[in-house]
């Protein structure tokens, strides 16, 4: 495996403009942002999707995010919303393989934004969202289930 960028800006051998750093995760500029202020928020200890993140980590990550986009709106850098986005797996657009939460500033007209596929908007016959509930239920239950199991 070759050096995570992320792992090493955390281990302080790679720059970055720290904007917050706690015992979990770490805030820093976008070197690429989409617009000025564009933060990322990371998981001090590695972990590639965010299935193998732990879930306080995960909820401290988002935790940071809501105080940064308040810190955002009152900086004085061009910011009348926020959006909070994480790709999780290279199919939703996952470039970096370590999780990572954007803290993007919006403002009308930054030429920004999520574009939906076409199709958008078809509401789902009942008995398919059901049926996939069903489906995240029972996975859900397994892996409460594994975990007990460790835990006994």
């Amino acid at each position: 495996m070759e050096p995570c960028i992320f792992c090493e800006i955390v281990a302080g051998r790679q720059p970055a403009s720290i904007v917050y750093h706690d015992d979990l995760c770490t805030a820093f500029m976008d070197i690429r942002p989409v617009n000025r202020g564009h933060l990322l928020v990371i998981p001090n200890r590695h972990a590639t999707y965010l299935a193998e993140l732990p879930e306080e980590t995960g909820a401290q990550l988002f935790r940071v995010a809501q105080r940064l986009a308040a810190a955002l709106r009152r900086s004085g850098v061009p910011c009348e919303g926020v959006n909070l986005f994480l790709a999780d797996g290279e199919a939703a657009g996952q470039e970096v393989f370590h999780v990572h939460l954007h803290v993007v500033p919006r403002f009308r007209g930054d030429g920004f934004g999520l574009r939906f596929p076409p199709g958008y908007g078809r509401q789902a016959p009942r008995p398919e969202l059901d049926e996939t509930a069903s489906r995240v239920r029972a996975a859900l239950e397994q892996r409460a289930e594994s975990r007990s199991d460790r835990g006994s």
